[in-house]
């Protein structure tokens, strides 16, 4: 159970919430469902199921399951690069969501007015002006989620033309309250002080909930992962008995069949499905390194995407009726309120809450749920780099794992506070953009064609017809070999052919920070070229030998603990059989422990006395036997 919450939880980001909605309206609406569903089947979930499976297999962490391919090991350092620098701005979303946390324990909103020192005379709130003020604005522009999951337009709500006249107060709190942005990121500005006290406050919360890795982490996601849906299905049923709901569900749902001819639309659908579920970061291979060799992973793999997927159309459900509401109350089309990302969770929803009664009960409602909601996340991305490094150096950080998160702690957060500087939006920006756009599907295709045809897919269903007992349907062979591969390509392909310089509404970055946004982007693909270079030329023999040797399972793969591996070695060609060195995985107690070290000298004894037990019982009857016959 601690594993399929902890997977919910990592797997259900930010994306569901405030992403997958606006596409579904902008795509379609039920229409766009089809799409989705479709590479759902033929890429999610065989790649989930691949990283999950390998993951609880070797019980390994992403750099040190490598093993199995050795020549490929930079993929595992690039998975933790992206998560490492992920995990530095996704805090900062974290502290923006407990700074609207704590500004909702109020009686009124600060956003539900103009009446406050940071507005200005063009606020106003929408529907007691004319409409035609409102005709010419962009006032809550196209958004995308931070976290990489669509590093393609990500525009917070600061995209306004030159004629605009008003602006509704949520969006001048955000700007000029939350953020006070600067005009570029050639001005920074200073350190936003309340925000740099949620930053430590978030980091906290993350140390003492992963302080002890699995043991405390498994128990918080029991609060976690479950909360959310609470959370959602409060608001669903306060959402749809507004006023207007159903006009905002009928914008979310009926099906626009046209929008199916269009090449964006499935481009769009397969963005999503890939970077929703968390495939290539690193996080499934970490969390299901914890799981019990047998535990059915296949059921599991299974699971999760389906309520991953069914999260994100119920959060729809949660988002279009409170929109609808919205835009019944202030006379405009659902269009104009309609957004994603920060836009949507930051000034639109916190907009259309502003309208309800007893607001800021909801307003807290609704930022608790996005803060667990990160939080999950946070923590799957956050031990996927301590494991990585504690697995790659045991010798060194083993029994220092406390210190060493800590450590980790302090130089994500020191690396975090220029995003929370006036002008750190900026900055933000670019990392958002350029860090995993690319990286993360060319390790998911270089991934895939390793264990499909370089580790072999035949030999890779043995192994889980090792753990779970029977092997599953072909189906999921014919897309680890063609079908998902062919997928990742394309999806790539469309990625770099849709790329765009990266703006910030109607702010054009300066070509040097352009530049430093690409090294960003390289710098977790450079590990790939980089590890091999370095495996290759500590190898002997010829180079083609070395590289084929190293293309081929290392002395040390397979599962962590001796009888699992023994098990293994017997599905394997005598040739293929290594002699077994111990190898210390996550969850999996290593046979140099002590305490494993202890049984195994007292489960020899036993076996020693016992043994000497038999044969003086066998010399005892002996003897009663001769005695027997002098008598």
């Amino acid at each position: 159970m601690d594993f399929m919450l902890s997977l919910i939880g990592y797997a259900v980001g930010l994306g569901n919430i405030w992403r997958f909605p606006y596409l579904c309206y902008k795509s379609g609406g039920g229409a766009f469902l089809i799409p989705y569903v479709i590479f759902m089947l033929l890429c999610g979930m065989p790649l989930f199921f691949m990283e999950v499976t390998y993951g609880q297999f070797a019980s390994l962490s992403p750099v040190t399951i490598w093993s199995i391919s050795p020549l490929f090991k930079g993929v595992g350092y690039g998975m933790v690069i992206i998560s490492g620098i992920v995990c530095i701005y996704y805090n900062i979303i974290i502290a923006w969501t407990l700074y609207y946390l704590f500004t909702s324990m109020q009686t009124t909103l600060p956003w539900s007015n103009c009446d406050n020192e940071w507005n200005t005379e063009f606020c106003a709130l929408r529907g007691t002006e004319n409409s035609s003020a409102w005709s010419n604005s962009s006032l809550f522009s196209n958004l995308s989620e931070f976290g990489g999951y669509n590093a393609s337009a990500l525009s917070l709500a600061s995209n306004l033309t030159t004629n605009i006249t008003k602006i509704p107060p949520s969006q001048e709190f955000w700007q000029r309250q939350v953020l006070q942005i600067t005009e570029g990121i050639e001005s920074i500005g200073g350190i936003r002080w309340e925000l740099f006290g949620c930053l430590i406050l978030s980091w906290i919360i993350v140390f003492l909930c992963i302080c002890k890795g699995v043991q405390s982490s498994g128990r918080v996601v029991y609060v976690t992962a479950t909360f959310p849906y609470l959370i959602l299905l409060i608001l669903c049923v306060r959402g749809v008995t507004l006023p207007g709901a159903m006009d905002g569900l009928r914008f979310y749902l009926i099906p626009d069949w046209n929008k199916l001819l269009t090449f964006q639309v499935w481009g769009d659908a397969a963005v999503q499905i890939f970077y929703s579920m968390g495939m290539a970061w690193g996080g499934l291979i970490t969390m299901a390194s914890y799981n019990k060799f047998h535990n059915n992973i296949y059921r599991d793999a299974i699971l999760v995407p389906l309520m991953n997927s069914g999260t994100s159309v119920f959060a729809g459900l949660v988002i279009f009726s409170v929109l609808g509401f919205m835009a019944h109350e202030t006379g405009v089309d659902i269009s104009e309120v309609a957004t994603q990302g920060p836009g949507l969770a930051f000034v639109a929803y916190p907009a259309a809450i502003a309208r309800l009664p007893i607001s800021p009960l909801w307003a807290v409602l609704f930022f608790l749920m996005l803060l667990t909601v990160g939080l999950d996340t946070q923590f799957g991305m956050f031990e996927t780099m301590t494991s990585a490094f504690v697995d790659e150096f045991p010798r060194y950080l083993r029994n220092k794992k406390l210190v060493f998160t800590i450590g980790m702690c302090v130089v994500e957060f020191v690396l975090g506070i220029p995003c929370i500087m006036e002008g750190g939006i900026y900055i933000l920006q670019i990392m958002d953009w350029y860090c995993s756009s690319f990286s993360l599907m060319l390790m998911s295709l270089i991934e895939c064609l390793v264990i499909a045809w370089v580790y072999g897919a035949d030999r890779f269903y043995k192994d889980i017809e090792l753990m779970i007992g029977y092997q599953p349907c072909i189906w999921w062979k014919i897309c680890w070999k063609f079908i998902t591969p062919t997928i990742i390509l394309s999806v790539w392909l469309f990625s770099i052919i849709s790329m765009t310089p990266v703006t910030y509404g109607d702010y054009e970055y300066p070509q040097w920070s352009v530049v430093l946004g690409w090294c960003l982007s390289l710098v977790s693909i450079i590990p790939l070229p980089v590890v091999a270079i370095y495996e290759i030329s500590k190898a002997d023999g010829p180079i083609l030998q070395r590289i084929i040797k190293l293309s081929k399972p290392s002395k040390t793969w397979g599962p962590a603990l001796q009888k699992h591996r023994e098990e293994y070695y017997a599905t394997l060609e005598p040739s293929e059989r290594p002699d077994f060195v111990p190898v210390s995985a996550p969850g999996v107690k290593s046979h140099l422990d002590p305490f494993n070290l202890l049984f195994n000298l007292y489960h020899g004894l036993h076996l020693l006395g016992k043994k000497f037990r038999l044969i003086y019982l066998e010399k005892f009857k002996s003897l009663l036997k001769t005695l027997d016959c002098y008598l």
